[in-house]
């Protein structure tokens, strides 16, 4: 495993993996055991897209390995734009460990691991959100004590959470459900790897694909960048594709509620559930770090 693309990109052992070694990280910084193995080494941090969580778990995370983060914003500098993204690659490559970028496009994620040589950390692009999913499958994992023969259901718009949660869901033997509107879709080629690898159904009825299920999963109906479709996104989704109490009475007893947050609670998550279930998406909140410098170890470790 050299870089960190995409959840299609991963197998399912690369995923146990990162979930075991996140589960050890996790256990040794709450019981305050050191573990400087990124000691003396930089990450990149580009951020074409602003975020709280990334932005702090990753700093954090590298604090407490032993290294240190270095934040580049859309203004320090911009991929493909002056300098070729090939050139930037590799000047980046000669002076950084490794490279976690936050942007639109997932070619620029693939082109900076395709030219460049050091690992690559996909921290959001509109096509996938690996880190979320990794730190998500490690909170229902925690909380059920397994995810193979779960049942996870998404709600919600068909975007990058939608396409990564589909993906490692199936992975890792779990049976998954999306509901959203016609027109808003997860991407052709994870739906075509859906169809291909596992238990997956599309619908368009939120209580009907949430049968049965042991984890339901939401995000906002308007996405960064899509700002200016929000009014006409919440007629489309408004009332329906949302968790409340309907969608729960349709799952088993002790469904477990995620958000990867911020939250519009009203909207595709009620005030009522994300409070009676807050301890679960802060836990998956505080999974981002442990997930991530479980990454990290695995891409940067210099191995003796």
């Amino acid at each position: 495993m050299k870089h960190l693309l995409s959840m299609l990109a991963l197998s399912t052992e690369e995923i146990t993996n990162i979930l075991n070694l996140a589960d050890q990280l996790k256990y040794e910084n709450k019981n305050g055991i050191k573990h400087h193995r990124l000691e003396g080494q930089t990450l990149g941090m580009i951020f074409q897209k602003s975020s709280t969580r990334t932005r702090v778990s990753f700093e954090t995370g590298m604090y407490q390995l032993g290294g240190q983060a270095l934040f580049l914003s859309n203004r320090d500098l911009q991929i493909g734009r002056g300098e070729p993204i090939q050139d930037t690659a590799r000047v980046l490559s000669r002076y950084l460990d490794g490279i976690m970028i936050r942007t639109f496009e997932q070619s620029e994620v693939e082109n900076l691991a395709k030219y460049g040589s050091i690992p690559i950390i996909n921290g959001l692009t509109d096509f996938c959100h690996p880190c979320q999913v990794l730190a998500d499958l490690m909170t229902v994992r925690e909380h059920k004590g397994h995810l193979d023969g779960l049942k996870m259901t998404y709600i919600g718009d068909g975007n990058n959470m939608a396409n990564s949660l589909i993906v490692g869901g199936l992975k890792m033997g779990m049976d998954v459900t999306v509901a959203c509107p016609e027109g808003f879709d997860p991407d052709k080629k994870v739906l075509e790897f859906a169809k291909e690898n596992g238990h997956f159904g599309l619908y368009r009825d939120p209580v009907e694909a949430c049968a049965g299920a042991d984890v339901i999963f939401t995000d906002v109906w308007a996405s960064m960048g899509q700002e200016e479709e929000a009014g006409y996104r919440k007629q489309v989704f408004g009332g329906v594709y949302q968790i409340n109490s309907k969608t729960l009475a349709a799952a088993n007893p002790g469904c477990m509620v995620q958000h990867c947050l911020p939250a519009h609670r009203g909207e595709e998550i009620t005030e009522e559930v994300f409070e009676s279930h807050a301890d679960e998406i802060f836990d998956e909140a505080e999974n981002r770090l442990h997930a991530q410098k479980a990454v990290m170890v695995t891409l940067m470790e210099r191995k003796a």
